[in-house]
């Protein structure tokens, strides 16, 4: 597991090369557009928002001692809930836009590693990718809402909350990890299959994940490079684990990769 979470993280170390060697920017302009927009949104919504919440939670505090330390302290752990609910939004409402502009993407580097044109197995056209990038975004928005809210409410405990960053942290990775596999996936198997598939190769998609979320940490650069860079290399991943699976193609994208 951990092996592959590092050889996930790893494949960005390549990926800005690779997607100027394959003149790849052009597809980038509208997911760019579409991931510093609703970053901006959803920045703006978690700082107007947290001071009300904090003082709401600050509410169950009845005593007046200690009161402007209790709301100081619920005004940061609103902030921190809310910003981690935005960000679940942020990458679902990207990934499922964004999923027409990515396959293009995903089948000029399985092209290239391969040297051979890439095969639309599913069938899938544009619209098809539009609505399953939807289903899947759906699907993971909803499962990681159901392990996140019960890992926030451990913030509320000292010590424990420490660890809990840190949970939380490799949840949201997971589910970026998985969005960013499945633009590649797509081609090559069902949703059900998709799923199944990215399960077993976590590991690979929270190293990928990991890189998503990092770059979000940083500013404005961060949120401009995110999906050109955690596309790039989950798909490098994804074709790697496609013909490692079925033998049909002997290569190694990840050596390739930094070539």
């Amino acid at each position: 597991m951990f092996h592959n979470i590092f050889r996930g993280l790893q494949v960005y170390t390549g990926a800005y090369g690779l997607i100027s060697k394959l003149k790849l920017w052009k597809y980038f302009v509208i997911p760019m557009l579409i991931s510093f927009v609703v970053f901006i949104l959803i920045f703006v919504s978690a700082y107007g928002l947290s001071d009300n919440l904090g003082e709401w939670i600050a509410g169950v505090w009845v005593w007046e001692w200690g009161k402007a330390t209790i709301t100081f302290i619920s005004t940061i752990i609103a902030g921190i809930i809310i910003f981690a609910i935005g960000l679940i939004l942020y990458k679902h409402i990207i990934m499922a836009l964004s999923s027409p502009f990515m396959s293009p993407v995903s089948e000029k580097i399985e092209a290239y590693y391969t040297g051979q044109p890439t095969q639309n197995y599913t069938k899938s056209t544009f619209t098809k990718q539009l609505l399953r990038g939807i289903r899947l975004s759906l699907r993971n928005l909803s499962q990681e809402l159901l392990f996140t809210l019960p890992i926030l409410l451990l913030k509320f405990i000292p010590v424990v909350n420490i660890f809990s960053t840190a949970l939380l942290f490799l949840v949201q990775a997971y589910y970026a990890g998985f969005g960013n596999m499945d633009y590649t996936l797509e081609r090559h198997f069902t949703y059900k299959e998709s799923v199944a598939f990215i399960r077993k190769n976590r590991g690979l998609a929270i190293g990928n994940g990991i890189g998503f979320m990092l770059l979000l940490l940083v500013p404005v650069i961060g949120v401009v490079l995110v999906l050109p860079l955690s596309v790039t290399s989950a798909s490098v991943i994804a074709v790697d684990l496609l013909y490692d699976d079925d033998g049909t193609i002997g290569f190694e994208p990840f050596e390739k990769l930094n070539a």
